[in-house]
């Protein structure tokens, strides 16, 4: 996708609204994973020293719906607070400040925090920038206009705005106000992508558009349902693809197996026949699980003790349930990966944050840890697995959207990207 970054225009003297992710997790006020900060620091600084006014935005976690008489979603330890109190610890627990006061360590002290998105606050701070330094705005969401895309919020926002760079590739497949609005409604000079969306476009696009072959790609989770698209499109592109995760059981039926009592989505049985028979048709070469670890329940709690024994696929016990794929199986998937170019996985093998039931994803970040291909892990689950099973630094790339990361998968256009100039 041939989409203009911040590297083709000039930016100097100019105000950059810059939507990046700053939505980390917090416990009390300190973040606990400063990852998404780091991610965004190579455009932020990048922009620092060429001289621009840098105007970021972002939202941070999910407020409740602080703009309507009855507060949606309410936790069980908020139960009995006045609309007042919630509203008070909504606007605590969400504000960006501590955010920014880490920024300000990290980027030499030239860091403002605005305490509102639009308002007095954050007109001052703006016009206070000088070249070279930031202003980090409000958490957006404390506005219910930015998620429906409001053109007033638009305009109001684009009075900070002469480049629009979005950054925030997890939230690119969102049409909000920050994320694709600005641009849609032509308030700004340029519309660009910042280093991360640039990444993503080259990585996982160039990968999808003219993959260097044997192309494999590797795709886990529960449900078939959620990656009906995903799959249908990378039939159209690879030449082996990979099924692991709850979804395999679906499959499994398909082709006549009893699965006892793994998840199995019923309705997607006849679905999953049609997705084997393409694969057949188009020369995929389509891999299920050969073998399968089973359990009497699902752990509980989810990385607590369970009892295990392994069987074939086609002869899973009514009383049990698939919950990894087997060791015979993980020898056949880490084969397919050792012997591709390209490889783009998305979803574990299995309940990965179980120790005895991790065996699977470990062996697929294994084998993708140890290829010379260019490996892409696109998002969600199996970005966190590959972190926590410590094969990160091994990987080509790990997107950093989930959601994001599956729709660009299934070939869909993203309002983030779409928004962007083309070069």
């Amino acid at each position: 996708m041939n989409k203009k970054t911040i590297l083709d225009v000039n930016v100097k003297g100019k105000k950059c609204l810059v939507r990046v992710d700053l939505n980390v997790p917090m416990k009390g006020g300190v973040i606990t994973d400063e990852n998404r900060i780091n991610g965004a620091l190579p455009t932020i600084k990048y922009l620092m020293e060429q001289g621009a006014k840098v105007i970021l935005c972002s939202h941070l976690g999910r407020p409740y719906n602080i703009f309507n008489e009855k507060i949606k979603k309410i936790k069980p330890e908020d139960e009995g607070k006045s609309r007042d109190e919630l509203v008070a610890l909504t606007l605590k627990k969400c504000s960006l400040k501590p955010v920014a006061a880490r920024l300000n360590e990290l980027l030499d002290g030239k860091v403002t925090f605005a305490s509102d998105v639009i308002g007095p606050a954050a007109e001052a701070a703006v016009a206070a920038c000088k070249d070279g330094e930031v202003v980090l705005l409000e958490n957006l969401r404390f506005h219910e206009e930015e998620t429906k895309n409001d053109e007033n919020f638009c305009k109001a926002l684009a009075r900070f705005c002469d480049i629009y760079v979005n950054d925030a590739f997890g939230t690119a497949h969102r049409a909000h106000a920050s994320t694709a609005g600005i641009a849609q409604y032509g308030l700004c000079e340029a519309a660009v992508a910042g280093f991360l969306i640039g990444k993503e476009l080259d990585v996982m696009g160039g990968a999808l558009e003219n993959p260097v072959r044997p192309f494999v790609a590797i795709l886990g989770g529960a449900k078939v349902s959620d990656k009906i698209g995903v799959i249908n499109n990378l039939i159209e592109k690879v030449d082996t693809l990979i099924i692991g995760g709850a979804m395999a059981y679906t499959f499994f039926k398909a082709k006549g197996y009893g699965v006892g009592t793994s998840l199995c989505e019923l309705d997607k049985v006849d679905l999953a026949k049609e997705l084997i028979d393409k694969a057949a048709a188009k020369g995929v070469n389509m891999l299920l699980p050969v073998d399968t670890v089973v359990a009497k329940a699902f752990p509980d709690p989810i990385d607590g003790a369970v009892e295990v024994k392994e069987v074939a696929s086609d002869a899973i016990p009514e009383d049990m349930m698939g919950l990894d794929i087997g060791s015979k199986t993980r020898e056949i998937y880490a084969d397919a990966v050792k012997s591709a170019k390209t490889v783009i996985w998305n979803g574990p093998m299995g309940v990965f944050e179980n120790p005895t039931l991790a065996a699977g994803t470990i062996a697929v970040a294994k084998a993708l840890a140890e290829t010379d291909a260019t490996t892409i892990i696109g998002g969600g689950d199996s970005a966190a697995a590959v972190k926590q099973l410590g094969f990160a630094d091994k990987m080509t790339h790990i997107s950093t959207g989930g959601g994001a990361s599956l729709e660009f998968l299934e070939g869909l256009e993203l309002p983030g990207v779409a928004c962007l100039d083309n070069k």
